[in-house]
């Protein structure tokens, strides 16, 4: 078992922050497999060709990607921590990753395909300037694949933040954390179970971890650098459909559609988000937000510039009661 540990200072300075990179690189990474997310299937299906096709026509992005998605130590180059926390824009990161030098890129491609399951051509390595040819590997593969989807990805990764935030700030980083990962759990007073693998444990400096979310696949990794570590997740359900009971009997009563809301609701939301959580429009989900509202089912709390929804006690005491499985009759 391999924790992540935490000094004081480094639990307290620790905080969420978005990756356009961690997006790019994990949605190339589910793109070079045959086997999506459910939630991922039909952007699998509708990019796979044009992926292939790009691999085809360019060598550095077919070794990288043939290597990123078959080992088990990804290159330092890319995953460098996001700079700028939840405002860090691609151009960024990639800056960081075009300053890596031919040596340290060779030697931490190095690293990966000693740890890859699969074979690798290296050929790919040949030449100079290779960190700025990676990155424009992914400042292309952002381009084509991800950057028309983004507003409704950062709306999900916005959503997970948000409520894992929340309950950092009613239970601490103990529950904050639990669920991020399949093997995520809290180990004593301040370690963070990373993976059951035996490598020595790794401790957090007092700059504290960056915690980053991303939509695309269920692994997750850490991007280690001089100035501050990070932890890329998979969110809590990025696009997984809302579970409707047979016979719905809360959707008999309110409509399928703000049905939907309700469920969603189990953890709150902007209007926005909801939006793209369930994908309709924002009008939509406007129109079924003032009703309930009205029926004081849910409520608005403005945080900043946006009104965030939770359901109200009654709102939770009508979902508990209609899905709670009737009695059987004597």
């Amino acid at each position: 078992m391999t924790l992540l540990r935490f000094t004081p200072a480094a639990l307290s300075r620790s905080r969420f922050a978005l990756s356009p990179l961690a997006e790019t690189l994990g949605s190339l990474i589910m793109l070079h497999r045959t086997d999506p997310d459910p939630w991922l299937a039909a952007w699998h299906t509708r990019h796979r060709p044009g992926y292939h096709a790009w691999l085809a026509a360019d060598p550095v992005a077919a070794g990288l990607m043939s290597l990123v998605s078959a080992t088990k130590w990804l290159p330092d180059l890319v995953v460098v921590p996001p700079p700028g926390g939840t405002g860090t824009g691609l151009a960024d990161e990639l800056a960081e990753v075009a300053a890596f030098s031919d040596a340290q890129t060779r030697a931490t491609v190095a690293d990966a395909v000693a740890a890859s399951w699969l074979p690798q051509d290296t050929s790919w390595l040949a030449g100079d300037r290779l960190a700025e040819r990676i990155a424009a590997v992914l400042e292309e593969g952002w381009r084509r694949f991800v950057a028309p989807d983004w507003p409704r990805r950062r709306a999900l990764l916005e959503r997970d933040i948000m409520h894992r935030s929340g309950l950092l700030a009613a239970y601490g980083w103990r529950h904050a954390v639990g669920s991020m990962t399949r093997r995520s759990t809290w180990v004593g007073a301040d370690g963070l179970r990373f993976s059951d693998r035996e490598h020595p444990d790794r401790w957090i400096g007092d700059e504290g971890l960056l915690f980053v979310p991303k939509t695309a696949g269920v692994g997750w990794w850490t991007c280690e650098r001089p100035r501050r570590d990070a932890l890329v997740y998979p969110a809590y359900g990025p696009a997984a459909p809302v579970d409707v009971p047979a016979d719905d009997a809360l959707a008999a009563l309110l409509g399928a559609g703000r049905a939907r809301v309700v469920r969603e609701l189990v953890r709150a939301a902007t209007s926005t988000q909801l939006a793209y959580a369930l994908g309709v429009s924002l009008g939509t989900v406007s129109g079924h937000l003032a009703v309930l509202r009205d029926a004081g089912v849910v409520a608005g709390v403005r945080i900043g510039r946006s009104v965030v929804y939770r359901l109200t006690g009654r709102g939770e005491g009508l979902l508990d009661l209609l899905d709670r499985t009737p009695s059987a009759s004597p």
